[in-house]
């Protein structure tokens, strides 16, 4: 309790980091200029499949059990557990060979030096008092005398274990979030997940969306990578898909409205967060839903805006090139973001789309 009190009693503190969380929108909503460079990363290694044997919903379930389980006695909520799950899950998908560990129901990970203890000589020890004598967070969670960073239970409980002094209010548990990362970046996206989980109230959130109506006129081909001239030399961070002026342009994915906005390379512009860490922009839109402000959650078909040529200029700058949508998707590796090609998962969304529209009308 000495630990809640001094630094939940820090405003300093408290501003410091919530600032600092807030700060991360505006430093990442500068198309082609901010992100990192474009990487060729393979776009299919969905996170939500790097699940144990057994069918999705089966997984789900096992989840939500242990979400729940650790919820009743720490009284973190399962949405705030399912959070940090499944945003160590994403770590675990960019860095797989630091987080390496068995198949397991959770994606939790915490390094052998950090649940033993750095100065423990037996790294793998798993008896809860030495490990406390060695200064080490693992815990018992299930009550079988061991502290198994293996064990779903023991792994989740030791989380929580360190998160629950902090209190319970949103403010309260992002400054324990901070301590445990040290990450200002994690913070924000542990508490955005959260956001999702608590407004759907469940854990399949993976479904997608092609970006524009399949009914619609539009064409696209792969332009990753290409040159651009405006603006300085830089290279090409998506797919332009070219339709008419006014087409809606929908969310491809359930997410948290991240940036919303003009931007001199992508004009009127909004950006969103999914539950895998990756970020999609639209760009060059006419304008945007009124009813969609920053923060918000949104799911896959909903109307964000429509298709325009804006950009390239002062606010309000249009018609310097055709109308289209510019779409492009970033992966966040936890310290910085990189864009991958998002041109084969354009085609897998439309394809799947477009059968499940037969399947319909069959």
């Amino acid at each position: 309790m000495r630990i809640k009190r001094s630094l939940c009693s820090s405003r300093a503190l408290r501003r410091w980091i919530l600032a600092a969380v807030a700060s991360l929108t505006s430093i990442t909503c500068l198309h082609g200029t901010v992100h990192a460079v474009p990487s060729s990363e393979p776009p299919d290694a969905a996170v939500e499949a790097s699940t144990p044997g057994g069918n999705a919903a089966d997984v789900y379930a096992a989840r939500k059990s242990l979400y729940d389980q650790v919820a009743a006695v720490t009284q973190i909520p399962w949405y705030r557990l399912a959070a940090i799950d499944q945003y160590e899950r994403t770590l675990t998908q960019v860095h797989p060979r630091d987080r390496k560990h068995p198949e397991r129901t959770l994606g939790i990970f915490i390094p052998p030096t950090r649940w033993a203890g750095a100065l423990n000589p037996d790294q793998e020890d798993v008896d809860p008092m030495s490990i406390s004598v060695f200064s080490g967070i693992g815990l018992d969670g299930n009550g079988d005398g061991k502290a198994d960073p293996n064990d779903d239970m023991d792994l989740l409980y030791t989380v929580a274990a360190r998160l629950a002094p902090y209190g319970h209010a949103a403010d309260d548990f992002s400054i324990g979030l901070w301590s445990y990362y040290q990450n200002t970046r994690a913070v924000q996206r542990v508490m955005q997940y959260a956001k999702l989980y608590e407004t759907f109230g469940k854990l399949d959130l993976f479904d997608h969306a092609f970006p524009l109506p399949v009914k619609s006129n539009y064409s696209y081909r792969s332009t990753f990578g290409m040159g651009r001239n405006w603006g300085g030399r830089r290279v090409h961070e998506g797919t332009d898909l070219f339709a008419s002026h006014g087409v809606p342009v929908r969310s491809t994915c359930y997410g948290v409205v991240e940036i919303k906005g003009w931007n001199k390379y992508g004009g009127w512009r909004i950006g969103i967060r999914d539950l895998n860490n990756h970020y999609h922009y639209y760009a060059h839109l006419q304008g945007f839903d009124k009813s969609i402000a920053l923060g918000d959650v949104v799911k896959p078909g909903q109307t964000l805006g429509w298709v325009g040529s804006s950009g390239y200029g002062k606010p309000g700058t249009q018609g310097k090139f055709p109308p289209h949508l510019h779409y492009g998707i970033y992966r966040d590796t936890g310290h910085t973001e990189w864009a991958f090609d998002p041109y084969p998962l354009l085609k897998r969304w439309e394809l799947e789309e477009k059968r499940s529209k037969k399947k319909t009308r069959s």
